[in-house]
């Protein structure tokens, strides 16, 4: 095949300003290693990880409190210890200002932007951040929260709960967040792993312009949680709100207005948050990252691959159940204002946020395959509308993003914007495949393997791929690998979820292609793959064709073979535009599959349904799905909770084989 377009250049001047080009020239002069180009630096950061992780922590200026040993233990995967006998704090990395912590962070300097879709503005200095966290660090002292108790959170993306991530963290506490939306079953399933010592929670929140009143749901779950010393209630939609035997956040800060920051001195593992996997089978597994390998994997992520420092504005769309609010709110370790937003990101309408980014001038602009999708679709020009010169980039991950979708931002946002399609995990909480500032962008591709990232495609033997479609595969260790699942004490759970396939390597379950050029393509998750005739696909790679068409809003794809069924039926159920008919849309959708992918992805039937299910973090549930349909269970192919819309599934559940 031809290369594909490439729809973006690094220019050298930005290139020659960026903290990559800092990072290759302190490489120079301080270690005496020259790379040439990207490719070069890769290379170098995968084949020479002690090299490369010691070098970056010491130019990114790394608070040590005490000093590591090594960077890292030679054990293999999993087990990694790195930088032992280290201490350090993340959040002392968010707020002391320089020297000796990354950029500076002056107290005049806006650290925060706070948008919510009612209208409501609100933003901080460094120095009014640092007041509100001493604060909120000494009340949550005086509830009795101490080194290593959890402090769990059922709020949205406010300044409010960022300054409650802080201060527990501050001290050493371990961070644990779900979004108001979540239902109690949900809620309960994550946070009762955790015997939280206190529960922090908002009165309600708001969504496409309707107001819901959650305390109910924060009583229920009181119930379900003994191990709770308080609860807090922070007033989001009502400053009036109580709730019987909370503390109030507002007069809690009051009380300890004035109060010294301090930052506790933890092991670079100690937990800094627990995140959570989807639960579709099983309880959610309590995923637990580490103080040191945050702050180093997500400051090589925003400050070298998406060049973010002072002076720059990073804004992703997110909720505080998914792991992008880690990454985002990360910003504050690179010196850059975190522009938060609350609210649906298509109330009024669809160009909501890119108004935002007009208005508050969002110099990286992050978002989903799926939002990118639906403004496609709804002919969105906010390129010719407003002003978006301070928009430098686009980011886009949750999902693969197709080649259209890097077409209309090239077309509609600006062709001198960098699109940056990204791929990761909320098991590392980063993104592995990325950008960089100095690789170009192609149509289609993500632009490059991250750095310190040691990514392959792997076929079945364990043989390396390039060029074609395999396994991604990480086959070094990572700082942001999980430093263990909550409750799984000798690791059997964690060991089976990534290492039983190719021993001691990482196998993260999803298929990729590597090209000669070094970019990457996501075709979705392996175990989902369309199997026909002895063809495999990715169902990336169905869901471009299908959702190309302005008639198709949503669809999944199901190949029942192997669930009951030697060689089963490929089915594609569709969610279609108000007023297309199936009968009119089937023979163009047939057709393309088959000119586009092949005679045998052509399903065998199309069926029309009102949503297309998906997890609480809007993942299509495939692999779900398709056990319902061979016939299992519904409880045991989706564990109740952790769907966004459980109605969605009745559809599915009349066609159930016998």
């Amino acid at each position: 095949m031809s290369e594909p377009q490439i729809l973006w250049l690094p220019e050298p001047a930005a290139v020659a300003r960026s903290q990559m080009a800092a990072f290759r020239s302190w490489l120079a002069s301080h270690r005496g290693i020259s790379v040439a180009d990207y490719d070069a630096l890769w290379r170098w950061s995968v084949t020479d990880l002690a090299g490369f992780w010691g070098a970056f922590a010491d130019f990114v200026a790394v608070r040590f409190h005490s000093a590591p040993q090594r960077v890292l233990t030679d054990e293999p995967m999993p087990g990694t210890r790195w930088f032992p006998g280290a201490t350090l704090n993340y959040a002392e990395h968010a707020l002391a200002p320089g020297p000796g912590a990354g950029p500076r962070k002056d107290p005049d300097d806006v650290a925060v932007v706070f948008r919510r879709e009612d209208g409501v503005r609100d933003q901080l200095s460094f120095g009014l951040l640092r007041q509100r966290v001493a604060a909120a660090r000494s009340a949550l002292a005086s509830l009795g929260v101490r080194r290593g108790d959890r402090v769990v959170a059922l709020v949205p993306n406010s300044p409010d709960t960022l300054v409650a991530f802080l201060a527990t963290v501050s001290l050493g506490a371990i961070w644990s967040s779900c979004s108001p939306d979540f239902g109690t079953r949900a809620i309960a399933d994550r946070f009762t792993q955790l015997a939280p010592t206190v529960l922090i929670a908002v009165d309600g929140y708001l969504y496409g312009g309707k107001h819901f009143d959650i305390r109910s749901t924060v009583d229920a779950l009181r119930d379900q949680l003994p191990s709770l010393r308080a609860t807090v209630l922070v007033p989001y939609l009502d400053s009036r709100a109580t709730l019987d035997g909370a503390a109030r956040w507002d007069e809690l800060l009051a009380a300890h207005s004035g109060a010294e920051l301090a930052f506790e001195a933890v092991d670079f593992d100690h937990p800094l948050w627990v995140l959570y996997s989807s639960g579709t089978t099983g309880l959610p597994k309590g995923i637990v990252h580490g103080h040191g390998g945050i702050v180093l994997e997500h400051l090589k992520a925003l400050a070298l691959q998406a060049d973010l420092g002072p002076g720059q504005r990073f804004f992703w769309f997110t909720t505080t159940g998914w792991m992008m609010w880690n990454y985002l709110i990360s910003g504050l370790l690179a010196g850059s204002t975190i522009v938060l937003y609350d609210g649906s990101p298509a109330h009024p309408d669809l160009g909501a946020l890119w108004r935002l980014a007009a208005e508050e001038r969002v110099s990286y602009f992050g978002t989903s395959a799926p939002f990118i999708q639906s403004c496609r679709k709804a002919g969105l020009r906010p390129g010719a509308e407003l002003d978006l010169t301070a928009l430098r980039a686009v980011g886009s991950t949750g999902a693969p993003l197709p080649s259209e979708g890097f077409r209309w931002i090239a077309s509609e946002i600006g062709s001198g914007v960098q699109i940056c399609s990204v791929s990761g995990g909320t098991d590392l909480c980063a993104a592995f495949l990325c950008a960089a500032p100095d690789v170009p962008v192609w149509e289609g591709e993500i632009s490059c393997r991250a750095l310190g990232a040691a990514v392959v495609a792997l076929d079945e033997t364990g043989r390396e791929l390039i060029d074609d479609v395999g396994e991604l595969v990480i086959t070094k260790p990572m700082p942001s690998m999980p430093v263990s699942f909550w409750n799984d004490p000798d690791g059997i759970r964690l060991r089976k979820a990534y290492f039983d396939v190719y021993p001691d390597l990482w196998h993260h379950g999803d298929w990729i292609k590597i090209t000669p050029r070094g970019s990457c393509v996501i075709y979705g998750r392996s175990d989902a793959t369309l199997n026909r005739g002895g063809v495999r696909m990715g169902t990336a790679e169905f869901y471009t064709v299908v959702e190309g068409s302005d008639e198709v809003l949503d669809s999944l794809v199901i190949d029942t073979s192997g669930a009951g069924a030697d060689e089963g039926e490929l089915l594609c159920f569709l969610v279609l535009a108000a007023g297309v008919a199936l009968a009119d849309v089937e023979p163009r959708l047939r057709a393309a599959l088959r000119s586009g992918l092949s005679p045998r992805h052509v399903p065998n039937r199309f069926v029309v349904i009102d949503e297309v299910p998906r997890t609480l973090n809007g993942k299509k549930c495939e692999v779900p799905v398709k056990k319902i349909l061979a016939g299992i269970d519904p409880a045991r192919a989706l564990s109740s909770g952790a769907l966004r819309n459980p109605d969605s599934l009745r559809p599915f559940l009349a066609l159930r084989a016998p």
